[in-house]
């Protein structure tokens, strides 16, 4: 009997213990996590479209109806169907095609969830171009996301969309250029029925020859472009009838369009295949009234970035390549981006010429020009994936009132110790350095200067996008009920990295 009582109290002890012990391992799990999102890493969700389109606050997704080309719209209040489906309170113009699309009903998506990393600038300051996470000065309770542009002691300036520093142009790393670069065109999305409202007119092919230029733009439904001849013809991209090169957002309101300044720091792209030794092509971009021109002779077996200023062409820079493969597809991108010209070829990569970082190095700013991009060619040649980028535009001027804003050009703004000047990318639709009006508020009376990030508001760097504005399982409210409500779903093909500075 008294062996069956101390079994039973050994085993109740045992019991005991291991509640006891889980409870420990359950108090300390707790403990780790909460030390771990306060001091290493925390998740934060996107409120608003201020880093749009890197980072989207709620929006809707759409596929354009005439193109499927599919692209984001701010998320603004509207009218509620069936709980889950909204009107979109204006008619969003597609990036691609420029079709407006009549107001139509969505569901909406919820903001990106990020990571942030919460300790490194306890020990390194913010690089610039990173995408970080700080205190609001204004409300010190909100945090906001921003990307870094000046840093302690710098004298920041926009001029032309370009961020400045102490008079010189801040070049973007190769990987945030990348993310930064904005679709003008694809010419693989074309609408299925022409006749409608694109651009206020009925859609057409918005590559023309020029004068004397006989390229076949019909082929494979207007898709891929072939050549055969032995003289230089040439192609335009003519904006008086496909998207035009402003600084726009297919993310923002359509009215604020027309206000946009033009954008200069373009991009083309195609691929190109060959059916001669003799084939010269390549593409030609106006800024300023100058012509810059990357060129391929497969013949000379040379690529080259040259320039034409009223009327006479300078060479600038010259590689020798490999004999190119005929009928073999070949990638071609040629940039005109922070003051530099890049060439992409194949496999011949990042071939630049620095067009000087001081201001008036590429002449005499001309905002009311419009620039141009041309394609050009001769032999028997066969382009397909052509596209049209722009790059990042920050706003010197406020779109309200058209005022020059802090750090705008002409203005320059100059920050003082542990301070950092923040811009969200999606320039004419951000709060943020440049359109601050109240002084930073601190505790016991401090406060920081107007349109400033003081170093201790600091929270962390944002790098990685880990739900991207998930998806619901049913968007009928019959059977979407509790849980189901909830975007379960992620977009998995766009998790992705956020980069910023070295």
């Amino acid at each position: 009997m008294e062996d069956s009582n101390n079994s039973k109290l050994r085993k109740k002890h045992s019991t005991v213990s291991s509640m006891v012990n889980m409870l420990e391992w359950m108090v300390t799990a707790l403990i780790l996590a909460l030390t771990f999102r306060a001091f290493v890493v925390e998740a934060y969700k996107i409120p608003t479209g201020s880093m749009a389109p890197t980072l989207r606050g709620d929006h809707f997704e759409i596929a354009c109806p005439e193109c499927g080309y599919e692209y984001d719209h701010v998320f603004p209040m509207g009218k509620i169907r069936n709980m889950d489906l909204y009107h979109v309170n204006t008619s969003p113009k597609c990036p691609n095609c420029g079709h407006y699309c009549q107001r139509p009903i969505l569901p909406k998506s919820g903001g990106d969830r990020i990571l942030v990393f919460k300790c490194g600038y306890h020990f390194s300051d913010p690089k610039r171009w990173d995408v970080f996470v700080f205190k609001n000065p204004t409300e010190p309770r909100i945090n906001y996301i921003k990307r870094v542009i000046g840093r302690p002691g710098e004298k920041v300036e926009i001029v032309d969309g370009d961020i400045f520093i102490n008079d010189r142009i801040a070049r973007k790393p190769k990987k945030v250029q990348n993310e930064l670069w904005m679709e003008i065109y694809n010419n693989d999305f074309q609408p299925v029925d022409t006749k409608g409202n694109f651009n206020y007119h009925d859609w057409k092919q918005p590559f023309i020859n020029l004068a004397d230029s006989h390229w076949n733009l019909k082929t494979g439904n207007n898709k891929t472009f072939t050549l055969d001849s032995d003289k230089i013809n040439t192609i335009k991209y003519d904006t008086s009838i496909g998207n035009d090169f402003r600084a726009t957002y297919a993310y923002n309101p359509i009215g604020w369009n027309k206000k946009m300044p033009f954008c200069s720091d373009l991009k083309v792209e195609y691929e190109v295949s060959i059916d001669s030794e003799t084939s010269i092509f390549g593409a030609k971009i106006q800024k300023y009234g100058r012509e810059y021109i990357a060129t391929v002779d497969s013949a000379k077996k040379t690529i080259s970035l040259s320039k034409k200023t009223d009327g006479k062409i300078t060479e600038l820079e010259k590689f020798n390549i490999d004999q190119i493969p005929l009928k073999k597809p070949i990638a071609f991108k040629f940039a005109i981006v922070d003051h530099m010209l890049v060439l992409d070829f194949g496999p011949y990569k990042d071939k630049k010429f620095d067009l000087g970082d001081k201001r008036d190095d590429l002449g005499k700013k001309q905002d009311r020009v419009e620039p141009e991009v041309k394609i050009f060619g001769s032999g028997k040649i066969a382009l397909k994936h052509i596209s049209l980028w722009r790059d990042i535009y920050y706003m010197s001027h406020d779109l309200r009132d058209g005022s020059i804003v802090r750090a705008g050009e002409s203005n320059p703004f100059t920050l003082g110790k542990d301070e950092f000047f923040a811009c969200g990318d999606n320039s004419p639709g951000s709060a943020d350095s440049r359109l601050w009006n109240y002084r930073g508020m601190g505790n016991n009376g401090e406060s920081f200067p107007i349109g400033v990030v003081p170093r201790k508001y600091l929270v962390g760097k944002a790098f990685y996008v880990y739900w991207p504005s998930g998806y619901k399982i049913s968007l009928n409210p019959k059977f979407a009920k509790g849980i189901l409500k909830l975007p379960l779903i992620p977009n998995i093909s766009k998790m992705r990295l956020i980069y910023g500075g070295k």
